[in-house]
């Protein structure tokens, strides 16, 4: 009798190797679904723009000759002031510390007659038209309003008004000689609450501050998050 023998079938080796090819083919996809969705994160991140800049601190011991100022030397593109933060921050040597975070168009100083507070730092230079006297600025030069390009300077000084027959009588600081301090008077009362741009981007005790302490200045745009300006400036004196 002929014993007749199937061939052994191959569907069952078949089936395992389609299964194994679909996985992969499923992880395939599904690694370009996420890579195509991380790729899209990045693109969206909002660049931040570079900044070059020339910071100059200095506290003479009284108004004259004391200020805050950033000239900008160079930008890659118009920096608008309302996508910026600025951040100082110092030890002076007596050991007073102080960080100060200033937003755009969020007041931060006034004084005498002001019916609310205004923004400092100030601009100044290219693009910018429109200028006020001593801390009465025009709208277009506070912080948040004005356009940062080459050769914008960004500026604060303390109060002390032009009046030599009677400075002390008005207040501020000095006001008419360097003692590093502030004192009240007709039109500034410092000691009684009223602040000055100086005050506003350095902090109250600015004044503590003497020749060579050191103060750490960062601009940072806001959109990205990213620091565009990062110094550490070494305080001027008289």
């Amino acid at each position: 009798m002929i014993v007749k023998r199937e061939s052994p079938t191959t569907e069952n080796a078949v089936s395992p190797v389609i299964g194994v090819m679909l996985m992969l083919v499923v992880v395939i996809i599904i690694a370009a679904v996420v890579s195509g969705f991380a790729g899209s994160l990045v693109s969206g991140e909002k660049k931040a723009p570079q900044m070059s800049a020339e910071t100059t601190i200095a506290n003479t011991g009284y108004y004259y000759g004391s200020y805050f100022s950033i000239v900008v030397t160079g930008v890659s593109e118009p920096i608008p002031s309302r996508d910026l933060k600025l951040v100082t921050s110092w030890t002076a040597r007596d050991g007073t510390t102080n960080t100060t975070s200033v937003l755009p168009l969020v007041g931060n100083y006034q004084y005498g007659t002001m019916t609310s507070k205004s923004i400092a730092p100030w601009g100044n230079g290219p693009g910018i038209t429109s200028y006020g006297m001593f801390e009465t600025k025009t709208p277009e030069q506070l912080f948040g309003n004005f356009t940062i390009t080459s050769g914008t300077s960004i500026h604060a000084s303390p109060m002390g008004l032009w009046d030599p027959a009677a400075v002390a009588a008005h207040g501020g600081y000095g006001p008419d000689t360097p003692t590093y301090q502030y004192v009240d008077g007709t039109q500034f009362l410092p000691l009684s609450g009223e602040t000055d741009g100086m005050q506003a981007v350095l902090g109250i005790d600015w004044n503590k501050l003497r020749e060579g302490d050191i103060v750490n200045v960062k601009l940072i745009h806001v959109p990205s998050g990213k620091i565009i300006l990062d110094q550490n400036v070494a305080v001027r004196g008289g």
